[in-house]
């Protein structure tokens, strides 16, 4: 075994707590990017997410300080 967790979007779902349909609609290729969060096995259609990826970018993701715009009168 390589040390990578391969999951379904199901199973993605259960850990990030997103709904299989945003995963789908919303973060896949916006935020999760083929071929670093996820792979389609066999060139097929289904897809496998990489877990220790996500967990990394998600865990940089919470670190990042944003800037809030502040109104000046």
């Amino acid at each position: 075994m390589n040390g990578v967790t391969y999951l379904t979007t199901d199973e993605l779902s259960a850990r990030i707590r997103y709904t299989p349909a945003t995963i789908r609609n919303q973060l896949k290729d916006n935020v999760l990017i083929e071929g670093k969060h996820y792979i389609r096995p066999f060139g097929g259609r289904k897809i496998l997410f990489l877990w220790e990826p996500i967990e990394v970018d998600m865990k940089l993701g919470s670190t990042d300080s944003v800037a809030m715009p502040v109104a000046i009168e």
